[in-house]
């Protein structure tokens, strides 16, 4: 095997988003409510992108990519019309944001205590920050205090995904990258 294509191909950027990429592709795979990679994939960007920019637009440009495909071809009989945003897309992609801004901090230093912490943190936020506004842009509860609850409330059963797509997904990127830092030299941190 030619060694200079194998450092161009294995180098630190590209197998970031290589993993980003098919990891990605899983939102095409039928799946349980909210069991998503896009969490993770924050998570992976916080601990490992050198530029911060990277950190915080690459999973926002996955959810949206990802989104375009699945609610232009896969759901198009929902969407009559080509549809580049959903209603209330800020509230998910914010939660990206926040979960990044997160991981920046918690994973700082990768171990398996840190990564459960931030998968847990990630799957928090993005119940916060999504069910927030849900409650706060839906019609189907009140705009007081005993709305906000009773919509955190219904939201519960649909925690599970989220759950379980950080803590799987989580496990698989930072295994995989982990595994390929151990075979290929030029991947560990310089």
């Amino acid at each position: 095997m030619d060694t200079n294509n194998n450092k161009f191909f294995f180098n630190y950027t590209n197998t970031i988003l290589l993993l980003i990429i098919l990891v990605t592709l899983s939102r095409l795979v039928p799946h349980m409510l909210n069991f998503s990679p896009l969490g993770a994939i924050s998570l992976f960007g916080a601990a490992y992108f050198k530029q911060r920019w990277q950190a915080f637009l690459v999973p926002v440009i996955a959810a949206w990519v990802s989104d375009l495909f699945i609610n232009n071809i896969l759901y198009s009989h929902l969407y009559p019309t080509f549809t580049l945003f959903y209603e209330g897309f800020f509230w998910q992609y914010g939660s990206y944001v926040f979960i990044t801004l997160g991981g920046l901090f918690i994973l700082k230093k990768i171990n398996v205590s840190r990564l459960v912490t931030a998968s847990l943190f990630s799957s928090s936020i993005f119940y916060i920050v999504t069910n927030f506004g849900f409650w706060i842009s839906s019609p189907f509860y009140t705009k007081d205090f005993h709305g906000l609850i009773t919509c955190f409330v219904a939201a519960i059963p649909f925690i599970k995904g989220t759950i379980l797509g950080d803590a799987i997904f989580s496990s698989v990127m930072f295994g995989s990258f982990y595994f390929l830092q151990q075979k290929y030299s030029q991947l560990k941190a310089v």
